[in-house]
């Protein structure tokens, strides 16, 4: 083969990374998920949007083209309606390849001595329960149709460290690192990766309705907060590293959390150091 077969092969493959494969993505309605189902499709993947927001998802569905999208309603503190929504995309496409438990909510806004014990139990519910239930049936499906498989969790920078979150909500994303090792620990067995992704602060809709503050607000913040200058996180680049970890790029990439942060958490800013700007 010459080396403008190889090279133009190569382009093909960095260019249809998921040429044929099936995917969830759960909490894809709006924000990091439907990006992520939008980058999917265009690196040649089915996807099956699952959500609570039926109005929303079809409408993702629908714009990015419901020859390769499906919506399918699925709460994910409901494991049955999980299971369903893996069989769902099992029926309708034939397979599983990936799984993207990417559903989530922020917790609540309460000091300790507050706290309410049912709202942390709901956060828990959907953060940590939900993905537990995407890891199960997912894993079920890959196991057996003996395929080596990607699960990714979207967690957070909140999952490594304590006091830039709310409680429940770290809580819920502390868990989830122990949860995507433990499991990587057992579906390595079987060839299927189990990784995490944890996002520094994005101005989702979701982060913005908890907030009530505008997307151009929460930048603002979280830019003065930020370590690497000049540059927004935006829901594209967390899309693009789970496309990464769903491919045939990261195929030795497991129990890894891939923390997208600008390098936030490399850094103590409890003291000013000689590099600081006046």
């Amino acid at each position: 083969m010459s080396k403008q077969r190889l090279h133009g092969k190569a382009w093909l493959l960095l260019l249809f990374r998921l040429q044929g494969k099936v995917a969830i993505i759960t909490g894809a309605s709006s924000g990091i998920g439907a990006e992520a189902a939008r980058i999917f499709v265009e690196n040649g993947a089915y996807v099956v949007i699952a959500d609570i927001n039926d109005q929303l998802g079809h409408q993702v569905a629908t714009s990015i083209g419901l020859d390769k999208v499906s919506y399918h309603h699925c709460d994910v503190k409901d494991e049955k309606q999980v299971e369903e929504t893996v069989a769902f995309a099992v029926e309708k496409y034939g397979t599983l390849d990936i799984m993207f438990s990417n559903a989530g909510i922020t917790g609540q806004n309460s000091t300790i001595l507050d706290y309410d014990l049912d709202a942390f139990d709901n956060t828990i519910a959907v953060n940590l329960r939900g993905a537990t239930a995407a890891i199960k049936h997912a894993a079920r499906v890959m196991v057996a149709k003996k395929i080596r498989g990607s699960i990714i969790c979207t967690a957070s920078v909140a999952a490594s460290v304590g006091g830039c979150a709310d409680h429940d909500y770290t809580a819920s994303k502390h868990g989830l690192i122990g949860l995507m090792r433990s499991t990587c620990g057992e579906l390595g067995a079987y060839g299927i990766r189990v990784n995490c992704i944890s996002p520094y602060a994005v101005a989702t809709p979701l982060a913005c309705k908890a907030h009530n503050m505008k997307p151009s607000e929460i930048e603002a913040i979280c830019t003065d907060f930020a370590n690497l200058k000049g540059i927004t996180l935006k829901t594209t680049h967390i899309a693009e590293v789970a496309l990464f970890l769903a491919s045939h790029e990261s195929a030795y990439i497991s129990g890894q959390d891939l923390v997208v942060d600008g390098g936030f958490l490399a850094i103590n800013r409890c003291l000013p150091t000689g590099h600081d700007n006046p």
